[in-house]
């Protein structure tokens, strides 16, 4: 039964999108411009929907087959993150990128996994999943995607505002 909530959407929302924090992770995106990969708004909103949706639905059953808990999955999650962050304060490539890579894409890896659809939010997909109907989730969960396609689609624009330094100031202490 469908049971749609206008509370449990804004609520779900608001924690998936300080969960996700697109805007928070524009530092990250501006540094793989500056590397000259490119990140498509359109595939990175697609995928990462798809994969929260999916986990949605099948990730405890997945968790469980693996016979992992989610802080075990929360903790590697932060791992690969903290060497992303040594990557890019230290300028120094740990993750090697795929030389078969023609069009030298950072859409998936790192954009859509680990900074959009992450352990953070595969965490709290599941703990909204105990609370809410899951087509209200579905619903914050695409609201969350339209943001951040706006954002990775804007990227240019944010980097003008901020200038060259301030894009700096930001891809190192931010």
């Amino acid at each position: 039964m469908l049971v749609f909530s206008v509370v449990e959407i804004i609520s779900a929302f608001l924690v998936l999108f300080a969960i996700i924090d697109v805007t928070g992770s524009v530092p990250i995106f501006l540094n793989l411009r500056s590397q000259n990969k490119s990140i498509n708004p359109g595939k990175a909103a697609f995928y990462s929907l798809i994969i929260l949706i999916g986990f949605l639905f099948v990730g405890e059953w997945i968790l469980k087959l693996f016979q992992l808990d989610i802080s075990a999955f929360a903790v590697a999650g932060a791992i690969v993150l903290l060497i992303l962050s040594i990557e890019m304060i230290f300028g120094v490539e740990i993750f090697k990128n795929d030389s078969t890579n023609s069009d030298n894409s950072s859409t998936l890896f790192p954009v859509v996994f680990p900074l959009i659809a992450g352990p953070g939010s595969f965490t709290t997909l599941l703990s909204m999943r105990a609370e809410y109907h899951a087509i209200n989730i579905i619903l914050a969960v695409l609201l969350n995607m339209a943001i951040v396609y706006l954002v990775l689609r804007y990227l240019d624009l944010v980097k003008k505002l901020l200038g060259e330094s301030g894009a700096y100031i930001l891809r190192k202490f931010f």
